[in-house]
């Protein structure tokens, strides 16, 4: 006896040949829900599917090379059924050969973002309080989540920074729910017509094999400097911007904005100094110092005051 379980962020139909060997070998083919996309895959393939028998389950002989098609996803299910086949054929929940689980389909690597995708457009639709949101109104949020992603990587928790990734990863596909579907407030940046997730996907997955010569095309770079260096040759034939600082936001953090600012005029060939006794020059000089040493600034003012608060 076999009971087949396959993946619902894989299209039904698209199984293993081991699972369309096993559909092909039962003598009976049994669905616990015979609306079940796998199910309507299997039917569309011309094999017939009978609905679950109701009362206990038979194990008699004739019933060995019967198939059970568990719902979609559902891996639960079908180890609950595996348990009780096994105990009614008299051989405990442990009895080898009894029942083989057949796994039709597997998620690839990425597969719950499609999860992530789902439950932002249900909620876009039916939840009131998401579905009002805007880019602007969102703008606070991304700007927390990416703080609390930072100091999860200050402290070194693993954990805490696997959690908040997620809530900064939320923040992307939120933003792309609202582009997608405009929801129940105006928000001129996005409508019906614009772009979504699979748009911001498709835009980083084209620039990371364009500026990826190297790895993805007949590019020789082979160190990381080189690599870099590369990398910024070829963004800058890309933007074609009037300026070196062009890009750089100056809503970052001063520091950070600092050291940003430096490394643009630098890479130009700019000698930047600071000779001045204000304290925004004696700053500057603390940016230029921590550059010289390989430090983040910003990260290193941000861990000596954490350090404060402990």
């Amino acid at each position: 006896m076999r009971i087949l379980v396959t993946s619902p962020r894989v299209a039904p139909g698209l199984m293993t040949l081991a699972a369309w060997d096993a559909v092909r070998e039962a003598g009976r083919v049994i669905a616990a829900d015979t609306d079940d996309p796998t199910v309507e895959a299997v039917r569309h393939a011309g094999f017939t599917v009978e609905p679950a028998p109701p009362g206990p389950v038979d194990t008699s002989a004739e019933q060995g090379s019967t198939l059970w098609i568990a719902p979609i996803g559902d891996v639960a299910w079908a180890r609950r059924l595996a348990d009780s086949l096994v105990s009614a054929a008299g051989g405990g929940v442990d009895a080898p050969g009894e029942v083989e689980v057949v796994f039709g389909s597997y998620d690839l690597p990425g597969a719950r973002l499609l999860d992530l995708v789902a439950v932002m457009d249900q909620l876009r639709v039916e939840c009131p309080w998401t579905r009002e949101q805007t880019h602007a109104s969102l703008q606070h949020y991304l700007l927390e989540e990416a703080y609390e992603v930072l100091d999860a990587l200050d402290r070194g928790d693993t954990d805490e920074l696997r959690e908040e990734l997620g809530d900064l990863l939320m923040q992307v596909v939120f933003h792309a729910a609202v582009a997608a579907r405009p929801g129940d407030a105006s928000d001129s940046s996005s409508g019906p017509d614009g772009w979504d997730i699979d748009d911001v996907a498709a835009g980083i997955v084209d620039k990371l094999v364009r500026r990826n010569p190297h790895v993805f095309a007949d590019g020789d770079a082979a160190t990381p400097e080189e690599v870099d260096a590369a990398w910024q040759r070829l963004k800058a034939t890309e933007k074609q911007r009037s300026s070196v600082l062009d890009g750089v936001p100056p809503t970052l953090p001063a520091l950070a904005y600092a050291d940003k600012v430096v490394g643009r005029l630098e890479r130009e060939g700019t000698l930047v100094e600071a000779t001045g006794d204000t304290v925004g020059d004696r700053l500057l000089a603390l940016v230029l110092a921590a550059r010289a040493a390989d430090e983040d600034p910003e990260a290193a003012l941000r861990r000596t005051v954490n350090a404060l608060v402990e």
